[in-house]
């Protein structure tokens, strides 16, 4: 059985990925994400997911290596991670009211076999109207310093979350229908599958 190690100290993707019962390691990527305008969404996240796993791919050559990153657009507005509270309310104030779109790249590689395989997944998010006491208070009950949008879809999503379409689990930070396939592809399977 090949070990499992992700590539991100994110807490949203280790839950999910434990949840779903998977056995693996972490192992985060020293590298700092890209941000440039001349990328697509998609592309500007599968090539900063590509950028985590070949980073820790290459210092564990046996294991296989999953990867992803995470971006909020609202329009041609990419929205990371916000760098301080101000900016977090100014991002959560554009996306009031409005359907935003939720990427995510997602890369494996397994450097011994030579083999690797992405993919990416988007959903769309209509937030509620949210008046300006209504994000304070929503800013004091989740950090948003390490989300990209400034919010957190596993949080007291109600709050701010009218609708999505697509994955829940992609707008956390990996999206569980899609990276169960993709680990099968390596022979990587839940341990709780392989227990009975």
């Amino acid at each position: 059985m090949k070990r499992l190690i992700l590539a991100s100290g994110s807490p949203q993707r280790k839950q999910l990925l434990r949840e779903a019962g998977y056995d693996f390691g972490v192992q985060t990527a020293s590298i700092v994400e890209l941000s440039v305008d001349f990328l697509t969404l998609s592309e500007l996240t599968l090539l900063n997911a590509c950028r985590k796993t070949f980073a820790v791919a290459r210092t564990e050559p046996e294991a296989v290596v999953i990867g992803a990153d995470t971006l909020v657009a609202l329009g041609t507005t990419v929205f990371g991670k916000p760098a301080n509270l101000e900016e977090a309310h100014s991002m959560l104030t554009r996306l009031s009211g409005r359907t935003h779109e939720v990427v995510t790249g997602i890369a494996l590689c397994n450097f011994a076999e030579r083999r690797s395989l992405s993919a990416i997944v988007a959903s769309e998010v209509r937030f509620r109207e949210l008046d300006t006491e209504s994000i304070a208070r929503y800013l004091r009950r989740v950090d948003p310093l390490q989300k990209a949008g400034a919010y957190a879809a596993q949080i007291d999503p109600e709050t701010v979350i009218d609708q999505i379409n697509g994955s829940f689990t992609n707008v956390v930070g990996l999206p569980m229908e899609t990276v169960p396939e993709l680990l099968a592809h390596f022979g990587i399977h839940p341990a709780i599958a392989n227990n009975q």
